[in-house]
């Protein structure tokens, strides 16, 4: 009993101190918020239609904040929803989101939006839930085919690393953090 005591000890040990060595070979590269900003600059408007009933728009990019504590993006977009006959009304989302990288593509994408507030002087009261729903849905669908940042082949040395050997990725005041690790 001694003995598989002893193994069981040694086998812990071991695999604690790889632990620690892969820990000390760990490398971060971060990206800042105005880097994020640039990229999303660059996209081209999104819009989805729902039956013909409602039309969602965004005609400008989002505005990227890093400066929660919750490891999450804060998001501030002008949305145009359109009624058939009607002008477009205008409302202002503000809302969270996580971020993914997307080893095949080489790119972060900001994951699962949540509008955590719609506002419009011409929207009703009542509608602010089916906004708040449209407007999240848009922006799930903008995220998922706009990468808020992607590295490139002719990059630094830092992106060219990270494109081979990112481990994982988090949301910190002000900056994206790349975890490099070659284990």
């Amino acid at each position: 009993m001694k003995l598989v005591r002893r193994s069981f000890l040694a086998a812990a040990l071991l695999a604690g101190g790889l632990a620690a060595a892969a820990g000390f070979l760990e490398r971060e590269v971060a990206f800042s918020e105005a880097e994020i900003q640039a990229e999303l600059d660059r996209t081209t408007p999104q819009q989805l239609s729902y039956g013909g009933l409602i039309t969602v728009a965004l005609n400008a990019p989002p505005r990227i904040r890093l400066d929660g504590d919750d490891g999450r993006a804060r998001i501030d977009a002008g949305i145009d929803l359109e009624t058939p006959g009607r002008p477009p009304i205008r409302i202002d989302f503000s809302g969270r989101a996580g971020i993914r990288y997307d080893d095949r593509s080489k790119a972060f994408y900001l994951e699962n939006p949540v509008a955590d507030s719609v506002a419009s002087p011409t929207l009703g009261k009542e509608a602010a839930p089916a906004a708040r729903l449209a407007i999240t849905q848009l922006m799930a669908s903008y995220f998922r085919t706009k990468p808020v940042y992607v590295l490139r082949e002719d990059g630094s040395p830092q992106e060219l690393t990270a494109r081979w050997l990112l481990k994982s990725v988090r949301i910190e005041a002000g900056r994206v953090v790349a975890v490099l690790s070659p284990v």
